[in-house]
């Protein structure tokens, strides 16, 4: 069985919810960041705030998706909190002096803006396992890896007691995700495949899911390694990603939904560089992709004039 009552848990996310006005943005601590940090911090940071769309953008698809209305409401949830970590993040960049003269953050990689413009395209359209399955994988990284990276190397207060909030949230993120997955795994014989699962692989297996492979695993690999340049160890990589196989993996129902055995082999891959049978074709997509002259890229969604560093929630 699940190891998270939902109900609860929805009860727990009302109660939960915070705003920007909580965390006092003028407070002491910005001129620790150093001018060594400053550039690349502000890269990660202005990839990190997308990103966090990338995920809000999937809770809503699953918002419109799952099969009950408590799972409903709750992705509801994190849809807008995914959105108030973009803002919280962005508020920190204007904390940082890192915005331009407009307040604007700086333009995402041509990776970013492929994969958030396929989200845009398909996301409604994915199965609701798929999206359950690949969300956690990726909080995973972002919670055990990035967000955990960035605190161990910044030391403003004001960003700790920001992420304190994100990572009180994301927490309850990778519960419920981690429940759904198990939830998929019940009632399934390991090491065998249902026709469900049969027929749900075979809706995966369309053009536009290969495409949407083709632009996520350019950016995982180029995220992957702006932060190790930028000074993550690689063993955090590897240790988060053994942390996503092993709370999935935690129950025999865990251990038999056949997406989530997929995903974590994946990312494992992923985060190991001497796999050159994966590496190498994705890095020559990842040259490719950053060859696209800005023109030729897709428009902006109606949605990035949303973000803002300004305390108005």
């Amino acid at each position: 069985m699940a190891t998270v009552d939902l109900d609860k848990m929805l009860e727990k996310i009302r109660n939960t919810q915070w705003a920007l006005k909580d965390v006092d943005w003028e407070a002491p601590g910005a001129e620790l960041i150093t001018e060594e940090q400053w550039p690349r911090l502000r890269d990660f940071m202005a990839d990190l705030v997308w990103i966090e769309h990338i995920g809000g953008r999937g809770f809503a698809a699953m918002a419109k998706s799952a099969p009950t209305k408590t799972l409903r409401e709750i992705y509801t949830y994190f849809c807008a909190e995914e959105q108030r970590h973009a803002n919280a993040e962005m508020a920190l960049m204007k904390r940082w002096g890192m915005l331009d003269e407009n307040d604007r953050m700086p333009p995402p990689n041509n990776n970013i803006r492929l994969v958030v413009d396929w989200m845009e395209r398909y996301a409604d359209g994915l199965d609701y396992r798929v999206l359950g399955t690949i969300t956690p994988a990726l909080e995973v990284a972002l919670d055990g890896a990035l967000c955990k990276f960035l605190l161990d190397t910044v030391k403003d207060p004001v960003c700790h007691e920001a992420f304190a909030r994100i990572n009180d949230d994301e927490s309850r993120h990778l519960g419920v995700g981690f429940a759904v997955m198990e939830m998929y795994g019940q009632g399934k014989v390991s090491g065998r495949i249902n026709m469900s699962m049969m027929r749900m692989l075979g809706r995966t297996l369309k053009p536009h899911i290969l495409l949407g492979a083709a632009v996520h695993f350019p950016l995982l690999n180029k995220m992957r390694d702006n932060v190790v340049r930028a000074g993550l160890p690689e063993e955090k990589l590897y240790q988060a990603m053994a942390k996503f196989e092993k709370i999935g993996g935690r129950t025999e129902a865990g251990r038999s939904n056949f997406l989530f055995r997929i995903v974590s082999a994946h990312m494992k891959i992923m985060a190991d560089r001497s796999n050159r049978f994966y590496h190498v074709p994705v890095d020559l997509m990842v040259r490719a992709t950053d060859r696209i002259p800005q023109w030729a890229l897709p428009k902006k969604p109606g949605w990035v004039g949303d973000v803002t560093w300004k305390s108005t929630d």
